[in-house]
């Protein structure tokens, strides 16, 4: 008994093309799924991590790039007022490393909407404040500059499309 091998048929380009992005929509749901069982948020395309315990802005930074992702950067106002909804004062990822009043985000982007709350940025009693928390809640303008070597809480944002 002998058998013969079928003809290699290939499925079309366009079956193979829908499995993949089929598969890596499956991939990126499971993915999502594991950051929302360890506490993270998802809002508007971003999943977000909102700490319990405090670090310096260095050290939440840190923390954030070691979950591949960052502190947060607010493009939208909607983002801003999400940030604002959890009322402990909180890292954000903006910053002035030249002391020129220049503000950037981690990301190297300059600062070009804003949301200081009122009198802010002030560098305070002369102090060097050069990192950014929200902090005034009740208002849409809740930024504060303070020195970048206290405490805080720290919000960590990384975009849901990897």
């Amino acid at each position: 008994m002998t058998f013969s091998a079928l003809p290699d048929k290939q499925p079309p380009v366009e079956e193979i093309v829908c499995r993949n992005e089929t598969d890596d929509m499956y991939n990126l749901r499971q993915q999502i799924k594991q950051y929302l069982q360890r506490g993270w948020l998802y809002f508007q395309d971003s999943l977000y991590y909102i700490s319990s315990t405090k670090k310096t802005w260095q050290e939440s930074r840190k923390f954030c790039l070691q979950q591949d992702a960052n502190l947060v950067i607010i493009n939208t106002k909607e983002e801003q007022n999400f940030t604002r909804q959890f009322e402990r004062f909180t890292w954000i990822g903006l910053r002035n490393l030249s002391m020129t009043g220049e503000w950037t985000w981690v990301d190297g982007a300059p600062l070009t909407n804003s949301y200081w709350g009122p009198g802010e940025p002030n560098n305070l009693a002369g102090t060097n404040e050069n990192c950014v928390e929200v902090r005034f809640f009740e208002l849409e303008n809740s930024w504060n500059d303070i020195p970048c070597h206290r405490e805080n809480f720290w919000i960590c944002e990384k975009d849901a499309a990897f």
